[in-house]
């Protein structure tokens, strides 16, 4: 009997591996075509989006093969989703070890417990300047012997060029931590690594009493003016914090309620540079050293000695505050830095030149692309959905992209240095991307698994929302990338 039908079997067989591959592309075909009339159906269907632009881009992680696409050519502004091609050209140009240097020299001799001459804190971009390390600097200088600076205490931020604000950030981001002006010499708060900013505590009071406002690190640098006042219990929370334009004064105002949580909020200072020399100087003054001279600015002479040098943590762990809580300050040091490295000018213009020389190396072409800054916050970069995709395929061969992956927010995830931005967002789906938000606009570019576990890069850009609709955008976005999940 199995002679009989053996020769059937063998010629089915055949016929099937013939049929295989073309049953293979007649499904695949049907699945991107599901996948394309549902996306197409949710985009022209969605109210929110009426008057407003979306571009996407979604491709096969393995093949690289486009799956879908809705204006992925129209170049768009991407907000923080420029940090992927920032992080990108620093992991390539400045290298995954790459750690930023911070210098205490002199132009004077050591007799005794004194400094005869002056002490320059020299800055080289470092971000992650705390208020501890100033205090590292000071311990480190007594135990040296040194208890009197006869001279000058001089910050040099020369490293970098004198431009502190890129040119295309709106005017009013300025006073906020996102927006903190860059110098090569500055200070954060915290491990947040939010450089040249301070936090403003705001606890309630008594009914009808100012309410307790903090400023942490503890500095004269900052002066709070405190109009605020605690309201009635179970009342609403309306306090808002500003900073007077070139001064450091910060104004809290509003009302918060008695019994109600904490408000924080983190603020720029005006010139980082004078905000690390007074750390400096307290740190100086809590270790019992004296300061002879004054305390101000400028580039340290070239034949001074070296006295003490600080590092700080290596990119690859710098990258982790930088794309997952979007650390803007970051990137804005990054773009400087590789200008600094490559053409020795530590300048927006030629940190974006070195940028725009790295990146069609991930196959990103940029001529059809604008690039203003490394943070995203300028309304004025523009890049295309189909670029974002190109960068995001091609990282994958790189020897860093486990660092690159890695440092993305990962969706659901409650850690905050791990969820990142996306630690309330799309729980259950295995999503690592970055997300995006600046006045009308919305975006979210990365990698995914779908419910049948296969890999996936998308972008998605929204722009020309109307005002405080982002909220609303990011839904959007999440639930294109719940229909995406369902592919394959």
């Amino acid at each position: 009997m199995f002679k009989r039908i053996h020769p059937c079997f063998f010629l089915l067989f055949i016929l099937f591996t013939a049929l295989f591959p073309q049953l293979i592309e007649a499904n695949q075909t049907e699945e991107r075509d599901l996948l394309k009339d549902q996306l197409d159906t949710f985009i022209n269907s969605e109210s929110l989006l009426q008057g407003a632009l979306i571009g996407v881009s979604i491709r096969d992680a393995g093949t690289n093969e486009r799956l879908y696409e809705h204006f992925a050519n129209t170049r768009l502004h991407p907000a923080s989703n420029m940090k992927l091609l920032t992080a990108a050209a620093a992991l390539e140009v400045l290298g995954e070890g790459y750690s930023f240097k911070t210098e205490i020299h002199t132009d004077g001799k050591q007799k005794g417990n004194t400094l005869q001459g002056n002490l320059y804190l020299v800055g080289k971009g470092d971000p992650t300047l705390l208020p501890e390390d100033f205090d590292t600097f000071a311990e480190k200088l007594k135990m040296l012997g040194i208890t009197t600076i006869e001279g000058n205490v001089i910050g040099d931020d020369s490293w970098y060029d004198d431009v502190r604000l890129s040119t295309d950030m709106i005017w009013s981001d300025e006073q906020y931590h996102y927006g903190s002006q860059v110098s090569a010499l500055t200070a954060s708060a915290d491990y947040d690594y939010d450089s040249g900013s301070v936090i403003i505590e705001i606890e309630p009071g008594a009914e009808g009493q100012p309410p307790n406002v903090y400023i942490r690190p503890e500095t004269d640098y900052v002066t709070v003016i405190n109009e605020a006042v605690t309201g009635s219990n179970g009342g609403e929370e309306e306090i808002t914090v500003t900073r007077r334009h070139a001064e450091n004064t910060i104004m809290v105002e509003g009302t918060i309620p008695a019994g109600s949580e904490q408000v924080e909020e983190r603020m720029s200072v005006w010139d980082p540079t004078g905000y690390a020399l007074a750390l400096f100087r307290q740190a100086l003054g809590r270790n019992g050293i004296t300061i002879g001279g004054d305390i101000y600015a400028e580039a340290a002479p070239k034949d001074t000695e070296i006295l003490l040098e600080h590092s700080s943590t290596p990119l690859e762990k710098l990258l982790i505050p930088f794309m997952k809580l979007s650390n803007n300050g970051i990137g804005e040091v990054l773009v400087k830095e590789m200008g600094k490295q490559v053409y020795g000018e530590g300048s927006w213009e030629k940190g974006l030149d070195v940028m725009e020389e790295v990146l069609p190396k991930f196959d990103m072409d940029t001529d059809t692309m604008s690039l203003k800054d490394g943070s995203g916050i300028s309304h004025n970069n523009l890049i295309p959905a189909n670029e974002i995709s190109n960068l995001l395929y091609a990282a994958q061969n790189e020897e860093w992209f486990s660092i690159f992956l890695n440092s993305l927010p990962h969706a659901g995830k409650q850690e905050r240095m791990i969820g990142g931005t996306l630690h309330e967002r799309m729980h259950g789906l295995n999503v690592q991307a970055k997300t995006g938000t600046i006045n009308g606009v919305t975006t979210l570019s990365g990698y995914l698994e779908t419910s049948k576990g296969k890999k996936l890069i998308f972008s998605i850009m929204i722009n020309n929302l109307l005002d405080d609709l982002e909220d609303e955008g990011k839904e959007l976005e999440d639930r294109i990338v719940e229909i995406i999940t369902n592919y394959g």
